[in-house]
């Protein structure tokens, strides 16, 4: 999954960015709203994360414009403005969800992960399942067939990426601008250490293999 954060304040942007980053997700930042606006419109953010008051462009404006170009990315607003007011304005601007400064990052987290559920499945509860394999997005844990699976955090966004897309072909690319940054170069192998790494942990102790290799295309989660 990956997340853009539109933030001018350098010391809560590393704070979010670093917390989102440990959590398993991508992490864009930017500083303005105007470089803000065109990250969104070139890329396919799962969520946004914008401050109210920034450079170039403001917060209000920012969304108020995605949703005027169809971007219906999810968007949480954090603001140190607490009225009642603010907040009605900021949600009917076209935000999904408003929290105030100084806030706690697990509600942030908790809050993006929320929006992510009901925009890609809205009506889906708190996981995933394909076959005998299950997958908590709450609690954040793996069983299949019953047993857990102990997944590290990487490993755990591919797996639900993966999940996401069931029986459809992702390509290394889609891997890579989803679940990594895009400093990483598209010749990297990490995409088949990591496939490597999760087909060991969830198809390795069983007869039936849900994770495929499609040979100079990419990879996809089915049954064999």
């Amino acid at each position: 999954m990956r997340i853009l954060v539109v933030e001018d304040d350098r010391k809560i942007a590393s704070f979010i960015v670093k917390g989102l980053q440990q959590a398993g997700f991508a992490v864009d930042h930017t500083e303005n709203g105007e470089d803000g606006l065109d990250l969104v419109l070139t890329v396919p953010y799962d969520a946004a994360v914008v401050d109210i008051m920034l450079p170039k462009m403001d917060g209000l404006s920012l969304i108020a414009e995605m949703r005027k170009q169809k971007i219906d990315t999810p968007v949480i607003i954090l603001s140190a403005k607490r009225s009642l007011k603010d907040r009605i304005k900021g949600l009917e601007t076209g935000s999904d969800d408003y929290l105030v400064k100084p806030f706690a990052f697990s509600e942030l987290l908790a809050r993006v992960q929320a929006l992510i559920r009901r925009s890609t499945s809205p009506h889906e509860s708190t996981r995933l399942a394909f076959e005998d394999l299950i997958m908590d997005l709450v609690r954040r844990k793996v069983t299949r067939s019953g047993t857990e699976i102990e997944l590290q955090p990487k490993e755990f966004s591919l797996l639900e990426y993966l999940m996401r897309n069931k029986e459809r072909v992702v390509s290394k690319t889609m891997i890579l601008e989803h679940v990594w940054d895009y400093n990483f170069d598209p010749q990297t192998n990490v995409v088949d250490v990591l496939i490597c790494r999760l087909r060991n942990k969830i198809d390795r102790a069983f007869d039936k293999k849900l994770i495929h290799t499609i040979r100079g295309v990419g990879y996809v989660l089915k049954v064999s």
